[in-house]
C-alpha cells in the first residue's frame, strides 16, 4: 500500500503515520510544501526509532507526484466524498491520499477525481477526524481487503502461553 500526504502541516501526525507505514510495509509519499522539516524532533518522537526504516518519498508538488507515479490508482480521502471507504475495493498497490490538516485535499484535485474520493462516516457536528487516525482507519480496511498479506496475524505472549 501507499499513503500520500498532500502538504501535511503537523509533524507529530506525519511521525505517527510514518510509524504506521513501517508497521504495515506501506510507502509514505509526501507532497510539498510541508509545514515542518523532516529532521524535527516531533517527527522523530512520534515515529519513534522506526523512522529510519520508513520508505518515504518526497515530491515538490502534486504534478511531480503524478509524473513520478503515472499508473497509480489513487483513492482520495475527504469529508466531501460521496463514497464510504468500506464500499470500495482496494488493490494491494493502491495509493490512499490525505490532505493537509487545516484544509484537506484541494477541491481542484477532488473534482477531477470524483469516482475515487472516499469518506469516513461521522456525525455532522464535527468537521474531520485527526489525520493520523484517518490514515490508520482507511489503511487497515485496505489491508483487510487484501487479507493482511505478509503481515503477522497472531502473536505470542511474553511470559505465559495461550491454551
Amino acid at each position: 500500500m501507499n499513503i500520500v500526504l498532500h502538504q501535511p502541516e503537523i509533524p507529530a501526525n506525519t511521525g505517527n503515520i510514518g510509524r504506521t507505514c513501517v508497521a504495515t510495509g506501506s510507502v509514505l509519499h509526501l507532497i510539498e510544501p510541508l509545514g515542518f522539516r523532516l529532521n524535527e524532533k516531533e517527527i522523530k518522537r512520534a515515529g519513534m526509532d522506526y523512522w529510519k526504516d520508513l520508505d518515504v518519498r518526497r515530491y515538490i508538488n502534486y504534478e511531480d507526484f503524478l509524473e513520478k507515479n503515472p499508473r497509480a490508482k489513487i483513492w482520495m480521502a475527504t469529508t466531501k466524498a460521496k463514497h464510504v471507504y468500506t464500499d470500495v475495493a482496494f488493490g494491494p498497490d493502491d495509493y490512499i491520499m490525505f490532505g493537509k490538516e487545516s484544509a484537506g485535499i484541494p477541491e481542484e484535485i477532488l473534482v477531477e477525481n470524483e469516482d475515487t474520493c472516499i469518506r469516513i462516516p461521522m456525525l455532522d457536528k464535527i468537521r474531520s477526524l485527526n489525520l493520523s487516525n484517518s490514515v490508520a482507519i482507511v489503511l487497515y480496511e485496505a489491508l483487510r481487503q487484501n487479507s493482511f498479506e505478509g503481515m503477522l496475524l497472531e502473536g505470542d505472549l511474553h511470559r505465559l502461553h495461550w491454551r
